[in-house]
């Protein structure tokens, strides 16, 4: 396995449990300015250091990032991380195995 396709896994495998992917659809929702910790906590209805543990998977495979202002900490979807994920899925469904046609996709998503 190359090193490219173990990064893919592992981004899978981080945000293949619900919350995690509650998290990012909200942080997506947000994007670019993201949400502050307090705001996703609420969202969810999860323990902060429940929270605290899905964002640190999230933020290890780089699918999430943070900022520090003040006492607050920002978190945003990394949307380069994602849209290398997509290219990744849709070169391998769409381009060489032709297993869904490309302008599905596009109906579907925009």
């Amino acid at each position: 396995m190359t090193k490219q396709v173990a990064r893919y896994a592992a981004m899978f495998s981080a945000i293949g449990t619900e919350p995690r992917l509650r998290i990012l659809r909200l942080l997506l929702s947000a994007h670019p300015d993201g949400l502050v910790a307090g705001d996703l906590q609420s969202e969810l209805a999860i323990p902060a250091s429940t929270l605290s543990h899905h964002l640190d998977k999230l933020k290890n495979e780089d699918l999430v990032r943070v900022r520090r202002e003040g006492t607050y900490l920002w978190y945003m979807a990394n949307a380069e991380s994602l849209q290398e994920l997509l290219t990744f899925l849709y070169a391998e469904c769409c381009t060489r195995s032709k297993a869904i046609q490309p302008d599905v996709i596009v109906k579907l998503c925009c």
